[in-house]
């Protein structure tokens, strides 16, 4: 299987990776700048540069699958553009800047015929997949709650370039660090969502004592997303979610988890980080809080840490999912669903309303 990739970013090489293990050959690369679509080609031992993925299309005609790694604005017009070449897709996160375009890609999907897979890389850490175990065997009955946290005390992404400017971005750590909410929502059964009451703030952007270890980007200028959100999800089955998201507050640490309670048992997955943003500092940890023969509980889930957060892990499932019929980790129906939502927490922090996703309203 040949796959080119579109975007020379951070987490491209990722993809190649996950791409190359699993079997598939990455013949191209595509950049805007050519450079760096050069550079990472030599890195990867990849053949071929070009300047756009239209480029890539007319030249590769083995091609059968395409990743998408670009600031977010692109993700919606490249996936949907691949789509109608009859290529494969996948997709980094966010799917996309807000649910429209996310609907414009499922359906561009449904029309190809085509497998269309995107980044939530965290389902793939071995402690989610541990966790997965017990919640599919029954350990866990019913998630009746849960609380998705994402929190920086210090960690804004390069302010000053793509990832704070609402245009390119979407929006801050609502939509950079979704992966928590995707993760509950996957542990839950990705249920349909009832109402969103949420409350995002602005504080400490543009401070560069809260830059984090990115440093200040030179690029747009422009900072105008939201630096935290606290939100709460009820979904129709009667389960709620409550959501932590945030580049720069005054919390103690990096803390990146999903905890729930369920019917049987509870749990935690949780890395946490002694510097913010820095992953060789962090330690991770998966437990199951349960009742046996009349007592308090806590198993501690072992297993071998994966330095990647699952990203060659859930490349690797794209291509086994095209190749070999492998469930896909992901899919576009899920992606809609985590859109709604956090256009919900936009919504409802501008009008200080909830927002009943039921019937398109707000009350």
């Amino acid at each position: 299987m040949k796959v080119g990739i579109v975007g020379a970013g951070g987490m491209a090489a990722y993809h190649a990776k996950g791409f190359a293990l699993a079997g598939a050959e990455v013949v191209a690369v595509a950049d805007a700048n050519p450079q760096k679509a050069s550079a990472f080609a030599q890195q990867q031992g990849i053949k071929h540069t070009y300047a756009s993925l239209a480029e890539m299309v007319e030249s590769e005609a083995d091609l059968e699958a395409v990743s998408i790694v670009t600031p977010n604005k692109f993700h919606a017009p490249l996936t949907i553009e691949a789509l109608g070449h009859g290529l494969h897709v996948y997709c980094e996160k966010p799917p996309a800047r807000n649910a429209g375009e996310m609907e414009a890609m499922y359906r561009a999907a449904n029309e190809s015929g085509k497998l269309l897979m995107f980044g939530f890389n965290n389902r793939c850490r071995p402690e989610s997949r541990a966790m997965v175990d017990y919640l599919d065997n029954g350990v866990v009955g019913t998630i009746n709650s849960a609380q998705a946290t994402w929190i920086r005390r210090s960690g804004i992404p390069g302010f000053g370039g793509w990832f704070t400017d609402k245009q390119l971005s979407g929006g801050g750590p609502v939509i950079d660090l979704l992966h928590m909410i995707d993760l509950a929502l996957y542990f839950m059964g990705y249920p349909q969502p009832k109402c969103v009451l949420a409350s995002t703030f602005n504080d400490f952007m543009g401070n560069p004592a809260f830059k984090g270890p990115w440093g200040v980007a030179d690029g747009t200028g422009k900072t105008d997303v939201e630096t935290a959100c606290h939100a709460m999800v009820t979904f129709t089955t009667g389960q709620c979610l409550m959501i932590r998201n945030s580049w720069a507050e005054m919390n103690e640490r990096e803390v990146v988890s999903v905890t729930f309670q369920g019917t049987k048992a509870g749990g935690k997955v949780e890395r946490l980080f002694g510097i913010d943003g820095i992953d060789e500092t962090s330690t991770d940890s998966a437990v199951l809080f349960t009742e046996e023969f009349g007592r308090q509980v806590n198993r501690t889930i072992l297993f071998e840490k994966d330095e990647t957060m699952g990203r060659v892990g859930n490349a690797m499932n794209f291509i086994q999912a095209l190749r070999d019929g492998v469930k896909p980790m992901n899919t576009p129906e899920q992606a809609m669903i985590l859109m709604r939502i956090t256009d919900a927490i936009y919504q409802s922090s501008s009008t200080g309303a909830c927002v009943n996703l039921v019937s398109g309203g707000s009350i």
